[in-house]
C-alpha cells in the first residue's frame, strides 16, 4: 500500500523542507521505498538535496500535479512531496476537482498531511484550518520544531490540539539542530548523510560538528519511528528506492 506524504505548514520559515528532506533521508537509510516530489519552486530543496531522488510539480498545473497520485499508485512506496508556504488553495482544488480521495481509496493509497509549526498563534491558525477542511478524510502528523520555537504551550493547551487528537494525528518533537552546523550543510548542498559522514571535504565539518549532526539526525529519525503504520508498510521487505538520474 502507497502512502502520499504531503509535508506542509502554510507558513513560511517554519521548517517544511528540512522536515521533508529528513524524510527522504530516513526512507534512503532505512531502504524504504520511496520517490520524492518537489512542488516548493522557488526553494527546490528535494532537488538540491536529493535530486538522484526527486521530481518537480507545479501545483497550478493540474497535469503536472498528477503525477503526485501516479508516482504512489504505480507501485508501493512512500510519495514524499515537499509543499511551498500558501500552497493550500492550489492543493485543495486538485484534490477537489480531480476528484482524488476516491482516486486513491481505489487504489489503496493512504494520504497524510505533515503540518509542521513553530511556537506561534499563526501555526494554530493554519493547522486549525486544515483539520476543518479535509477532517477524517486523511491522516495527520503534526512536528513541533524546536528549531523555530521553544515553548508550544499555545498548541499544547489549544482546542486546535484537541481536535487534532480527536482526528487521530500524530504529534512529533523535531530536535533543533545546531543553526552554525545546519548553515554549513545547506551552505554545501549537502545531504544529512553526507554531513554526519563525512563524504565531502575533510575540513567542511569539524568532528564535534559531524557528531551534532549525528545526534540530531538520530532523535529526529527517532521521532519518525514513532509513527508506525503512518509511515510503515508491510511489504517493505520489498525494497526499491526510485532514481530519477541515471
Amino acid at each position: 500500500m502507497s502512502t502520499i506524504h504531503f509535508i506542509g505548514g502554510e507558513k513560511g520559515g517554519v521548517g517544511k523542507s528540512v522536515v521533508a528532506r529528513l524524510c527522504a533521508q530516513y526512507c534512503i537509510d532505512r531502504a524504504i521505498p520511496f520517490c520524492a516530489v518537489d512542488a516548493d519552486g522557488s526553494h527546490g530543496a528535494l532537488l538540491r538535496f536529493y535530486a538522484d531522488y526527486a521530481r518537480p510539480v507545479d501545483l497550478a498545473d493540474p497535469q503536472s500535479t498528477d503525477q503526485i497520485l501516479t508516482l504512489a499508485t504505480e507501485e508501493d512506496r512512500r510519495v514524499v512531496v515537499d509543499l511551498p508556504a500558501q500552497s493550500a488553495r492550489l492543493l485543495g482544488a486538485w484534490l477537489d476537482e480531480g476528484g482524488i480521495f476516491d482516486l486513491a481509496a481505489e487504489s489503496g493509497v493512504k494520504i497524510v498531511f505533515w503540518h509542521v509549526i513553530d511556537d506561534g498563534k499563526d501555526a494554530l491558525v493554519t493547522l486549525g484550518r486544515l483539520l476543518a477542511r479535509y477532517e477524517a478524510q486523511v491522516r495527520y502528523c503534526v512536528v513541533k520544531n524546536a528549531g523555530r520555537g521553544k515553548a508550544f504551550t499555545l498548541f499544547e493547551q489549544s482546542e486546535t490540539r484537541a481536535e487534532a487528537e480527536r482526528l487521530g494525528a500524530a504529534v512529533l518533537e523535531l530536535p533543533e539542530l545546531s543553526p552554525a552546523v545546519m548553515q554549513k550543510i545547506d551552505r554545501w548542498d549537502a545531504s544529512f548523510w553526507a554531513a554526519v559522514h563525512g563524504t565531502m571535504a575533510d575540513d567542511t565539518f569539524t568532528r564535534v560538528e559531524r557528531q551534532r549532526a549525528k545526534v540530531w539526525l538520530s532523535g529526529a529519525f527517532d521521532q519518525i519511528a514513532k509513527l508506525g503504520d503512518l509511515f510503515f508498510m508491510m511489504r517493505d521487505r520489498q525494497v526499491k528506492l526510485i532514481k530519477f538520474r541515471d
